[in-house]
């Protein structure tokens, strides 16, 4: 096995040599925010590194408060219940409601996308936050509900309509004054949207039977986006939002014993719902919709500077657990958007436009997502990859193998990838192609439950409590004609996370520091020099240091070697990372800081209690009066990244 992963090791890095050795731990605090240069530019680097990247790496850390390295600033811009439509209610988290929660910034943020203002331009001063609001935390988001499995399954009415209206995702108008970053007040271009947003399908799927509903009869319009995770962006401006975990909404004796059981155990539909919606509101409840899940676990569009633009489920881009769904120009004009399914031994994807994106006729692209083909990744031992078709009447995707068109391999795409054998993936979350470089880059989270005969050189170890990252390289990759619409291509690691020299099969490049290895990566970017921006999530439960955000040069001397330049508070994920166009600011969405076992609404005050609104709160201090300075109350964030 060794000498298989050795040779789809980058030839470059198998020169440079692997990284061995321990590493210090510690750790940090915040939810969005941007941090900024302070008045100190950071120095160069330093002469023994590699790596084009300048500022000075921070240590390794697991405490209260989030850190960034010298010469840069924190700042928390917006949180959980501050207002974002116009005569929004003070938030009150004794007192919440649907409707007050409908028009304030919802709960545990994930994907974050910036689009300047005035359009098509780019500042870097003025624009539209783009904001997920992927799920809640009733323990965290209510008094006297425990840490447990039924606080979410027994909501009363008015929490479950609330959670419903903390779902999501919220549009805000940002400003940078005097060097703060704050919201426009009552900014004119401003949106909720929420679980009950209606929304549009359209696409290959939409009308078919199994979309139907009692409230929907034509299976073309749904109410709300249900665990909108990662998402990504058009070259013609619009939002793509991405639905993931919807499973865990839907409940019912319907899932073991209906007629689409067998559909629903491949998407992890159990008779128990995570959240106990279904009780109080029956579309939820697979005995009174059974159709109602097939309705999500789609990409979402919409017009972010447009506040009366429909959102449309995109069904042509396939139903899963997309983590995400970011866009690369093909050198033919036609549009990929590449997207992972987040689930252990699921498979990444890419779909193609048909026709090329018309950039002097925004009328000509607004429906370019609902014609085009879908593909699923098999990533071959020996360095090749192919893209296969997802097409109805190829193959096996055929009506003897329960497929009569092409809207059933759409809703059931997990299952017509199984038929294709695709590779089955390590959890793939983030999928992005670089802009520089042109290659595509494969966050793959962990999975723990790959055991060594299903070992492969794509994924590389049994047991992944660390992930790793896969890069893609297709035809043109570097020359400027990349060929992104192509079904062939070549594969290779680009890191294997993991504390060296203590955690099994961690690879890195050999001038990476004792701060610099990272565990469980998930959402990725990239700055204007193509140099890649990772953030963690699942850090604390495999290698006991906080989630994080590191960085690492994509080609040249320091390709791959990673450096530590965001560290978060503990019990917080980081994701969402996000550049403004003059890399000035890089904002970061920090899901619930403090959510560690047993943190609750209600827990003890903590001693470090005292802080203004605003201020980074201790673990546990939000789970108390005023809550939610985690558990998705804070949009906080990190700073600007390239450190010049």
């Amino acid at each position: 096995m060794g000498a298989l992963i050795a040779r789809r090791l980058s030839r470059r890095a198998a020169l440079r040599g692997l990284l061995g050795g321990a590493a210090a731990m510690s750790f940090a605090d915040q939810l969005l925010a941007s941090a900024r240069p302070a008045a100190a530019q950071p120095g160069p680097p330093a002469a023994a590194s590699p790596s084009s990247l300048s500022f000075k790496e921070i240590a390794h850390q697991m405490t209260e408060r989030d850190a960034v390295p010298e010469g840069y600033e924190v700042q928390t811009v917006i949180r959980w219940g501050d207002p974002v439509l116009p005569g929004a209610p003070a938030f009150d988290p004794r007192r919440q409601d649907a409707e007050a929660q409908a028009a304030q910034f919802g709960y545990n943020n994930d994907y974050v996308d910036f689009f300047p203002l005035p359009r098509g331009s780019r500042n870097a001063t003025h624009g539209l936050l783009a904001v997920n609001h992927e799920y809640t935390d009733p323990h965290l988001m209510f008094p006297g509900l425990p840490d447990d499995a039924a606080a979410r399954a027994q909501p009363s009415r008015e929490q479950a309509l609330t959670e419903m209206a903390a779902h999501g995702m919220s549009v805000v108008e940002i400003r940078r004054e005097n060097g703060r970053w704050r919201p426009v007040e009552d900014g004119r271009l401003n949106r909720r949207i929420t679980a009950t947003t209606p929304i549009r399908i359209s696409g290959p799927a939409a009308g078919h039977p199994r979309m139907r509903t009692g409230a929907d009869p034509t299976g073309r319009e749904v109410l709300g986006m249900l665990n909108n995770c990662a998402g990504g962006n058009t070259p013609w401006g619009t939002v793509i939002t991405c639905e993931e975990n919807f499973n865990q909404y839907f409940g019912g004796a319907a899932a073991e014993t209906g007629a689409q059981a067998a559909a629903y155990k491949r998407y992890g539909i159990v008779a128990q719902a995570g959240y106990g919606w279904g009780q109080h509101v029956g579309r939820f409840n697979l005995d009174v919709e059974p159709n109602e899940p097939n309705r999500f676990g789609w990409v979402v569009e919409y017009d972010p500077y447009d506040p009366a633009s429909v959102p449309v489920k995109r069904t042509a881009l396939g139903r899963f657990k997309h983590e995400g769904c970011t866009h690369a120009i093909s050198a033919d004009g036609r549009v990929a958007f590449y997207s992972g399914d987040d689930e252990r031994f699921d498979h990444i994807y890419k779909f193609v436009t048909a026709r090329p994106w018309n950039p002097s006729d925004p009328a000509a692209n607004r429906d370019l997502l609902d014609e085009g083909t879908l593909y699923a990744a098999r990533l071959h031992d020996d360095g090749r990859m192919e893209w296969l078709p997802l097409v109805h009447g190829q193959g096996p995707l055929t009506e003897a193998n329960g497929f009569a068109s092409q809207a059933e391999v759409l809703i059931e795409t997990r299952r017509a990838a199984d038929l294709l054998k695709a590779t089955p993936m390590d959890r793939p979350e983030d999928v992005q192609a670089n802009p520089v470089n042109g290659r595509v880059y494969a966050m793959l989270t962990n999975n723990t439950r790959r055991k060594p005969e299903q070992v492969d050189a794509a994924n590389p170890r049994p047991t992944n409590a660390h992930g790793h990252v896969i890069e893609m390289i297709p035809p043109g990759a570097g020359t400027g004609r990349v060929d992104h619409a192509a079904t062939e291509g070549r594969w290779e690691i680009f890191l294997i996370a993991g504390r060296p020299g203590v955690d099994a099969g961690a690879e890195y490049h050999q001038g990476t520091s004792a701060d610099g290895w990272l565990s469980c990566p998930d959402n990725c970017t990239f700055d204007s020099k193509g140099r890649i921006w990772i953030s963690t999530d699942g850090a604390p439960g495999t290698s006991k240091v906080a989630d994080g955000l590191y960085a690492a040069d994509t080609d040249g001397p320091g390709r791959g070697l990673t450096k530590l330049f965001y560290q978060a508070p503990s019990g917080a994920k980081v994701c969402g990372p996000c550049f403004t166009p003059d890399d000035e600011t890089v904002f970061l969405a920090i899901q619930h800081p403090g959510d560690d076992k047993g943190s609750h609404f209600d827990a003890p005050l903590h001693p470090l209690a005292g802080f203004r609104r605003g201020d980074a709160a201790p673990p546990g201090h939000h789970r108390h009066h005023p809550p939610g300075r985690g558990g998705g109350r804070r949009l906080s964030g990190a700073a600007r990244g390239t450190g010049a």
